[in-house]
Parts: C-alpha cells; sequence; structure tokens
C-alpha cells in the first residue's frame, strides 16, 4: 500500500507545489500593488477623500437588474438601495419574463412608489440567460433616452439580492473620470459560525478582492466582472455593441460578467478594481447573502465553473487569449484542481498516519526512503498551502473579525468538497448539453435579500434621530442616557421623564428603521387578510395584517419587528413579511374595528 501511496504522491506533490508557487507569486504582486498605491500622487490611483468624491461632476447612471423568479426579493431591494444610495443622478432598470407573473406584479408594485425605476419585459418567456435579458434592458434603456432626450453616462449590472453601499455610485463615478470599467469590491454578508456553506463564500470574496485582484491590476491582466457593482461607461457599451452585433452581454455565456471583463481590456479600455477600504465603520462595498445551503452553493459553483473553465473556450481564438495566458490558465486551473483537491486532503491525512503508526513501530527509516523522492515538494508544497490559508485567514478577520476567521481552516475543506463536486456537475452539465445540442440556460439560483437588521448596521441611534429632529436636546439626552433603569428602554425613560411624546418617539423609531408610519388608507385594507393571524396572536404581538401583494404580507404593528415576533408569524403565513409601524393607541383602534372582542 505504502508503495502504491508514494507513486500517487509523486504527482500530486508537483501539483501542490506549482498551485503554491502560484498563489505565491500572486501574493507578492498584490503585495507590490499595495506598497506602490501608497507611494502613488496622481488622484485616480488614490483612495479619494469624501470632498475629492462630492467634487467629482455626477454623471447620470443606469442600474440594470436581470430577474428570474425573484418576487419575494426585488421590491425590497429596490426600495431599499433607492431609497438610501446618496447619489443624485441614477435610474434603475428591472428586467424580467412575460411568463413570470409574480415578478412583474412585484416591479409594478414598486413602479408606483418611485418614478425612476422602470420595467423592461423580453419579448419572449425565460428563462434564457442573464446576458439575454440584461441585452433587452439595455434596449428599453434606450427608449427611455429617446422618451426624455438624455444619455446614461454610465450603466451598472447588479442582482436582486444586492445591498448596494450608499456610497457606492459616489465611488463608482469618481474613477470613471479616468476609466471605462469600475468594479467595487463585492462581499457576503456574515452569518453564524455553524453556516460553513455560506462561511466559505465569506473566506473567499474577501481573499479575492483584497489579493487577486490587485494582483491582475498591479500585473496588468484583465480585470473580471463581479456581476454585481460593475460600472460601464457608454462608450464601453457603444464600442461592445458595435464589436458583437449589438449584444453588449454575450447570451449564450453563462458567466457574461467574466467575458466582459476579458472584451473591454480587449478594446483597450482602462479598468479599475476599487480597492476595498474601510470607511464609516464599514467596508465600501457591494454585500449580498450567497447560498446558504451546501447543495445550492454547488450548484451555483457549477455555473462559474462551465461559464469560466468550459464555456470561455468557444469565444476566443488561442491567439486572442495569448496576451492573457497567464490569467486564463490561473482561472481555468480550478476544472483539474477542484477534482483533485479532496484525494490530495486524503493522501494527506493518509500520510500523517501513516508517518505517526511509523515513528510508533520503528519503521520510520524505511518510510523515509520510500518517499524521499517526493517529500521535499510535497512538504514545500503543503508549508505554502500553509501561508494561503494564513493569508485568508487575515483577509477574513478584516472583514469578519478574529472570531470568525479562526474558522478559515475547517471552511477550507468544506470548500474543496462543494468545489469538486461543483466542477464535477459542471462537466457533466456541459457534456450532455453539447452530446444532445441544448443551450445553456440561467441556472437560477434561490436568493434571501437581507433582513432589515442586515441592511441597518450603521443605523443611527435612536436618541441622535430625536436630537437630529429637534425632539430632544442634547443636555436632555446626555442626562437620561445616564439615569435610564436597567431593563427600561430609552424611548420609555424619555417618555416617562416628558422630554417626548409618544408620537415623536414613534416619529424617530420609524425614520432609524426606515419603516412607514401611522394607519393604512383604509383603501388598502382587506377585512378578509386581517383574519390572516390568529386573534389570540394578534393581541399578543400587537400586529395587524391588512393587504397581500407581490408574494408579501403587509403588517402593521405597535412594537418594532424582532426575530421572535417574525417566527411566531411564519408559523401561520410562509409569505415576506413587509411591517408597517403604529401607535399603541392607532394599534387599539385598528383592533377595535377588525379584531373580534378578546
Amino acid at each position: 500500500m505504502d508503495h502504491i501511496m508514494a507513486s500517487l504522491l509523486v504527482p500530486l506533490a508537483i501539483w501542490v507545489l506549482l498551485n503554491g508557487l502560484d498563489d505565491l507569486f500572486i501574493l507578492l504582486a498584490a503585495l507590490w500593488g499595495y506598497a506602490r498605491q501608497s507611494f502613488a500622487t496622481h488622484p485616480r490611483d488614490l483612495i479619494p477623500s469624501e470632498a475629492q468624491l462630492d467634487a467629482a461632476k455626477p454623471a447620470l447612471m443606469a442600474v440594470f437588474v436581470a430577474v428570474w423568479k425573484e418576487h419575494r426579493v426585488i421590491r425590497r431591494m429596490i426600495e431599499n438601495n433607492v431609497t438610501k444610495l446618496r447619489y443624485g443622478r441614477f435610474e434603475f432598470f428591472v428586467g424580467a419574463y412575460p411568463n413570470d407573473a409574480p415578478t412583474l406584479a412585484a416591479i409594478r408594485e414598486a413602479l408606483a412608489s418611485f418614478p425612476n425605476v422602470h420595467l423592461s419585459v423580453c419579448p419572449h418567456d425565460g428563462p434564457t440567460s442573464k446576458a439575454d435579458c440584461l441585452n433587452w434592458i439595455y434596449q428599453r434603456m434606450l427608449l427611455r433616452e429617446e422618451e426624455l432626450g438624455v444619455r446614461f453616462d454610465m450603466v451598472l449590472t447588479h442582482d436582486a439580492e444586492d445591498l448596494m453601499d450608499p456610497d457606492a455610485l459616489r465611488w463608482i463615478n469618481y474613477y470613471a473620470q479616468w476609466n471605462d470599467f469600475v468594479q467595487i469590491p463585492v462581499l457576503a454578508l456574515p452569518t453564524p459560525l455553524r453556516e460553513l456553506s455560506h462561511g466559505v463564500y465569506c473566506d473567499e470574496f474577501a481573499e479575492y478582492q483584497f489579493k487577486d485582484m490587485i494582483a491582475r491590476q498591479t500585473l496588468g491582466g484583465f480585470i473580471p466582472s463581479n456581476g454585481v457593482g460593475t460600472g460601464f461607461s457608454r462608450r464601453t457599451l457603444d464600442l461592445l455593441a458595435a464589436s458583437h452585433s449589438n449584444r453588449i452581454f454575450e447570451p449564450a455565456c453563462l458567466t457574461e460578467d467574466y467575458e466582459n471583463g476579458f472584451r473591454v481590456q480587449r478594446l483597450g479600455l482602462p479598468q479599475r478594481f476599487i480597492p476595498i477600504t474601510l470607511r464609516h465603520g464599514r467596508a465600501i462595498a457591494t454585500r449580498e447573502f450567497f447560498p446558504r445551503k451546501f447543495w445550492t452553493a454547488v450548484r451555483q459553483r457549477s455555473r462559474w465553473v462551465t461559464g469560466i473553465t468550459l464555456q470561455s473556450w468557444e469565444f476566443h481564438s488561442p491567439g486572442e487569449t495569448l496576451r492573457h495566458l497567464y490569467w486564463f490558465w490561473r482561472d481555468r486551473k480550478g476544472l483539474p484542481g477542484n477534482l483533485i483537491t479532496p484525494l490530495i486532503n486524503l493522501v494527506f491525512l493518509y500520510g500523517v498516519v501513516t508517518w505517526l503508526w511509523a515513528s510508533a513501530t520503528h519503521h520510520i527509516w524505511g518510510l523515509a526512503r520510500e518517499v524521499s523522492s517526493w517529500a521535499a515538494a510535497w512538504v514545500a508544497g503543503m508549508s505554502l498551502q500553509a501561508l494561503q490559508t494564513t493569508v485568508r485567514m487575515w483577509c477574513s478577520c478584516r472583514i469578519y473579525g478574529f472570531r470568525f476567521a479562526c474558522g478559515v481552516p475547517v471552511r477550507v475543506f468544506v470548500g474543496n468538497l462543494i468545489n469538486c463536486l461543483a466542477a464535477s456537475r459542471a462537466i457533466w452539465t456541459y457534456a450532455r448539453a453539447k452530446l444532445f445540442g441544448r443551450a445553456l440556460t440561467w441556472a437560477k439560483t434561490d436568493h434571501a435579500y437581507p433582513t432589515r437588521a442586515a441592511l441597518l448596521t450603521n443605523r443611527p441611534l435612536l436618541g441622535e434621530v430625536l436630537v437630529a429632529s429637534g425632539k430632544l436636546s442634547r443636555e436632555q439626552l446626555d442626562a437620561a442616557l445616564a439615569s435610564v433603569p436597567a431593563g427600561c428602554r430609552l424611548g420609555e425613560h424619555l417618555m416617562a421623564l416628558g422630554h417626548i411624546t409618544e408620537t415623536s418617539l414613534y416619529e424617530a423609531l420609524a425614520a432609524q428603521n426606515h419603516l412607514p408610519l401611522g394607519i393604512p388608507d383604509p383603501a388598502s385594507v382587506s377585512v378578509a387578510v386581517t383574519r390572516a393571524l390568529p386573534a389570540a396572536l394578534a393581541r399578543k404581538w400587537r400586529v395587524l395584517a391588512f393587504r397581500i401583494a407581490a408574494g408579501e404580507i403587509y403588517i402593521a404593528g405597535a412594537d418594532l419587528p424582532g426575530e421572535a415576533m417574525q417566527k411566531d408569524i411564519r408559523r401561520f403565513s410562509s409569505l415576506e413579511i413587509r411591517f408597517h409601524l403604529v401607535t399603541p393607541a392607532q394599534f387599539e383602534e385598528l383592533a377595535c374595528e377588525y379584531l373580534p372582542a378578546a
């Protein structure tokens, strides 16, 4: 058995060593990039100050969002992003399919509230591909330009689950002064340690944004789009349309974002990746939840593998990719690497166990002679892998903290298994499509939009909202904070002191949590829906369901919707909850009218 393992370990050891040297090269390039940036003097190479962000002339931006069966999240995505972006000149264009009625209804609900949101309906049923949907959104934008006599300067691509940073458009606008392609970092939202599959995304995206993207930019490689948070100048779109028969996004490709990164580079247009910058207590980045279940993650990653490592061979001749041969090799090496990495892990484990056994039974010298031909390469390769894991831990720690980063070594093995299964699935899917002449269609991943708690990580404190609105003085706030009894909420304490009224408190709570306030319009209240929740539960939590639309249930309540409340409500409704804040007095008024007597 030892002889078999020794012969197997020779090629595996060489692969581990080569892969480790490749990663070391990228690490050194990234470090050189950061060092060079620290000595930069031109504004295009600097991290801008707030004054510089404000001074940049604001371009008119169009945000493209292609969706398929996203009725549960799309309206919330639109509402939360449109209302909090600190940028004055933008419009959303959301593309959907005619055979996706629930999503169309959800988008039309948003259109009624936001005049700068527009619907683009594809002329054919879906799903086709995300790229195909984006191309039709582009045509809808052209119609909008004809209607208003304007011209959009820049187009951004986003997904239905994205949480855009409030300052994202300001940063993209700043770097767009010198670049035709601008990519803002994309990071996973934090989840509990027990969610290992999602934790893999947290680790890998943090490392990729901190290290790989900086290295590509430093070495002059093409910057692949992350698919979201990518800004294309109008010049880029016009050139892509002219050179690719109006197919700005390649409809046959499952990873049109990666493809366009190379297309832009080949056109000779300048690209820029915005380094991860911590400001205002957060990383300036697009945030989102990635698949949180194991098999869902496998499915999504199989699409990435299919598009990047298999389909990309179809779109370019060897001559076109020669200049960027190293980068294509690095991106495609994941296909064989993902398949053999679990084997490497098993062989490494076997080697450790065998070594310990040999040491215990005094057979270590015989084993050492057996493995002498590959031991040096193996040790060197594994040392480089240990360095790589340490770098990933540092990147993860910078975003998610030390405690989360300690789980990186465990999540590395989970990620290896996910990637192995994803590569196997990608090969099977691609081979079957080619064998039977079938098109590769949009492999949709179910998305979850971030909860309000995730959205409001930087929300102002209640006391600060009251002071800013003029309902409370700074001296009154400081005194109340010093005297608030244990277990008593600040708002209740301020009311007891007579500093604020109940109306002032609820106005501040609504502003702090971005919730509508006041009794719903009677025309929007459905008597049938008011009976959707048991009366006992409604009185327990002081909530009243009053409307159902676009897969969402609207609930008026006198308390902020905590996890316990939402969990209790979901026992009786699987619909997405949209909360509407009312004062206790207003709730009693609603209860008297719509709930049976206690």
